[in-house]
């Protein structure tokens, strides 16, 4: 456990001298609700379902609803594990804070790096598919279309917190629609039966039926659990959620919940509603959509996936820029880049650290798409492998006896996760290992000659005090 853990006090003003007294923290201003639509907005569940899923249609054919489904599963008992760390370590740092404070701060350091990649990497990837969806109404080109979504949401970031989560739960509503009538199409247009969601076919570069083996589905799990993640925006956000004990634990469960069924039961009816493998594998769900229509009830379909997408860039960033707020905060930097980030607004969000992150993701929608997806893999999975271990060691010492939400059949789920996500790395591309593990062995550089010889005054993990607990 780490040696530096500490509550973090109330925001108290600078004395006269500059000097700050405590830790800056973020005001509790949602409940519940706000969190939920917040998480379910970070989920996105049409944009992944409209920009994600397509390309493991392309390379699992019918076993897409197959790793989905076995994806969520696994990601149930993951959020078991943000559930209960979450509530232990109510903190903006998210992951880094609960694997900081129960496996020590080496292993906090390597999640805040991977945690930091999916945050800056998951919005252009998303933001790319907008341009897609726009087609019905104007020609742009994704990256630059991508770009526009990340600056437009970057600025949405800024605003304050309650503001956002009325944005991004109006957006909300519109994408489930969209999911739920591509559902109801899928359905009514059914081309084969239930069996062939086992079928285990994708159509070949011959147009003929090619068998999708195990590890092809293995290794789409690393993109499986990238489809339903946001759900630990949770985590993030627990700084600002009242009563944190209570509600971290509720929004994470429900999110993952409401989110895997607005993904999965669309997926399980383009499966089937798909003219033939070809289409299925094509992964143009609009095409689809519009088949089973008009062309009025596809422009429609697209438009609220477009704002979809915007919406998940907006919570994206707000999430994305409290993990960098809450690094500099317990000093992960030098100093002056620890006070530049830790600068809170007049609507009391970080908004140097949102601008930090909402910059380079426009960037980003630049890069090579398919390096974006690897790599974003490849950090979920090592991510989420590190906090099962935390949830592991999480009952340790006084934390036994900590007021906390326990996840059931403790230790032996944390323990198979540990197994499963482990094996899912061996199944990756090399290429995204490599990228991956290179990063994280920069930043295990900087640990070692920086870090930790600072360690009385660099990467001093602090817990807000709980005030609804």
């Amino acid at each position: 456990m780490t040696d530096t853990l500490r509550p973090a006090e109330l925001h108290v003003p600078p004395a006269p001298d500059g000097s700050h007294s405590s830790p800056r923290t973020l005001k509790r201003s949602i409940g519940v609700v706000g969190g939920t639509l917040l998480t379910l907005s970070c989920v996105t569940p049409a944009s992944t379902l409209f920009v994600v899923v397509p390309d493991l249609f392309g390379s699992l054919g019918t076993a897409t609803a197959l790793t989905v489904a076995i994806g969520s599963l696994l990601c149930i008992a993951v959020a078991f594990c943000y559930s209960e760390l979450g509530t232990l370590i109510p903190s903006a740092g998210g992951e880094y804070a609960m694997v900081s404070t129960m496996a020590g701060r080496l292993a906090g350091w390597l999640v805040f790096v991977l945690s930091l990649l999916v945050v800056v990497i998951v919005p252009p990837v998303i933001a790319m598919g907008t341009a897609d969806y726009l087609a019905p109404i104007v020609h742009l080109d994704p990256s630059a279309a991508g770009a526009g979504v990340m600056v437009l949401a970057t600025l949405a970031g800024l605003l304050d917190l309650r503001a956002n989560a009325w944005i991004t739960g109006v957006f909300l509503v519109l994408e489930v629609i969209a999911a739920a009538l591509v559902a109801v199409l899928g359905f009514a247009h059914s081309e084969r039966g239930l069996g062939s969601l086992a079928s285990m076919e994708v159509a070949g570069a011959d147009g003929h039926a090619d068998v999708v083996t195990g590890m092809l589905v293995v290794s789409g799990l690393a993109i499986a659990l990238f489809v339903t993640q946001g759900f630990s925006t949770a985590v993030y956000l627990s700084e600002e959620l009242e009563n944190p004990r209570r509600n971290v634990a509720r929004t994470v469960l429900a999110t993952l919940a409401i989110s895997t069924a607005i993904i999965l039961v669309p997926v399980v009816a383009i499966t089937l509603g798909a003219a033939d493998l070809s289409e299925l594998t094509g992964g143009d769900i609009g095409a689809m959509v519009t088949a089973w229509s008009n062309s009025a009830t596809g422009t429609f379909v697209s438009l609220c996936v477009a704002l979809a997408i915007i919406n998940a860039g907006i919570v994206m960033v707000i999430q994305n820029s409290r993990v960098l707020f809450a690094s500099a905060r317990d000093k992960a930097w030098p100093g002056p880049v620890n006070t530049v980030f830790a600068k809170l607004g007049r609507f009391g969000s970080p908004w140097v650290a949102t601008l930090a992150v909402g910059v380079p993701g426009a960037a980003l929608c630049f890069v090579n798409l398919d390096t974006l997806y690897g790599v974003t893999g490849v950090s979920v999975t090592g991510m989420y492998l590190l906090v099962a271990v935390a949830a592991l060691l999480g009952r340790r010492g006084h934390h036994h006896h900590a007021a906390a939400w326990r996840m059931p059949l403790w230790p032996a789920v944390p323990v198979l996760l540990i197994a499963v996500l482990a094996y899912i790395l061996t199944q990756q591309e090399t290429e995204y290992l490599l990228w991956t593990g290179g990063i994280a062995a920069a930043a295990t550089l900087y640990w070692a000659f920086y870090l930790r010889p600072r360690k009385d005054t660099r990467w001093l993990v602090s817990i807000p005090e709980d005030t609804g607990a």
